[in-house]
């Protein structure tokens, strides 16, 4: 069943009482992990029913890219750098426009 977890959660689970089975990935591993991560938090951005749901997914989701941005070596700046250049060539999704086919 294994997953990435947050650094504090084996805490928690401890302070529940439980003993979490834990190892550290290798550098591959954590690459590969962080990508499966953003598409498991992803699924439950999309999933979420109420704004605080939405919120508290887009976080998750937020925190995710954070740390695959420091793997990169750079910072959420400029990746929002990037996502500004690409919005200016391609547009942004203000205008919801959907493509039925082409």
């Amino acid at each position: 069943m294994g997953k990435l977890v947050r650094d504090r959660i084996p805490e928690l689970i401890r302070a529940r009482g439980a003993e979490p089975v834990t190892r550290v990935l290798d550098e591959a591993e954590y690459d590969t992990a962080l990508r499966d991560k953003l598409v498991e938090e992803a699924q439950e951005l999309r999933n979420a029913s109420s704004s605080g749901e939405l919120l508290a997914e887009a976080a998750d989701v937020y925190e995710v890219l954070a740390a695959l941005a420091d793997r990169l070596g750079v910072d959420l700046g400029t990746i929002a750098q990037a996502a500004q250049h690409k919005r200016a060539e391609r547009g942004a999704f203000e205008e919801r426009i959907w493509l039925e086919s082409y």
